[in-house]
């Protein structure tokens, strides 16, 4: 999978994508991350890729151009299943929409800054808005970065134990149950007698009658 990533702020994704899992994926050769700052696709001689939004109102606005320019000059280079735009007005992102980009092959992210793009961008290249909560952010840099690992950890190859994603929360709708290592007591908290019995099947329909009621709890929401 090669994954692209069009913002003003590309230092924001050294800490992410150069340690843990999306290091090892990259190394692996699973997947590929380029960050392309959207000041390079600037005309401007300071390099400027903002501007005030007609109609007034506060806050700057990034232009089409530099960011036509670049969408256009990868483009040019390969196809792409999606061009993804980090939007607080997009769809919430769920497991399910990671689940289904883990199998493509190449993507495009645009991080939003300031007041968001120039809507034009939006009709005439995005093919899918996305956010990671009701709330806003400073830009779309970390929005892209959650986004980034919620699929690449879904790449067979990427984690150890590639059944481990498969028993994550939401995968089902459900809540994942709750979990223990050692050791058996501590400050007079036991681990349930079921986990250390052996008894696999039972344990099987422990977990999952914990993870109903845990979501149940805490996320009826899913149930519905």
């Amino acid at each position: 999978m090669r994954i692209d990533i069009i913002t003003v702020l590309p230092k924001l994704f050294e800490g992410p994508f150069s340690d843990s899992i999306l290091k090892r994926a990259q190394d692996k050769g699973l997947v590929e991350i380029h960050l392309h700052n959207l000041r390079d696709y600037s005309t401007d001689k300071h390099r400027n890729v903002d501007d005030y939004q007609y109609g007034g109102g506060a806050g700057m606005v990034l232009r089409i151009e530099p960011i036509a320019a670049c969408i256009n000059q990868l483009k040019s280079e390969r196809e792409y299943d999606e061009i993804i735009y980090m939007t607080p007005d997009g769809k919430v992102l769920e497991q399910t929409t990671s689940n289904q980009m883990s199998t493509l092959k190449n993507i495009m992210v645009l991080c939003g800054h300031y007041k968001g793009v120039d809507e034009r961008v939006r009709n005439l290249y995005i093919t899918r808005e996305i956010s990671i909560g009701s709330y806003v952010l400073s830009g779309g840099e970390l929005a892209a970065a959650v986004l980034v690992d919620s699929i690449i950890r879904l790449i067979p190859g990427v984690l150890g134990d590639e059944t481990s994603a498969l028993t994550d929360s939401f995968q089902d709708r459900l809540l994942a149950p709750p979990v223990y290592t050692r050791p058996v007591e501590f400050q007079g908290h036991k681990v349930p007698d079921i986990l250390i019995s052996g008894d696999f099947k039972a344990i099987e329909a422990w977990r999952d009658d914990q993870a109903l009621i845990r979501t149940r709890e805490r996320r009826p929401d899913l149930l519905d």
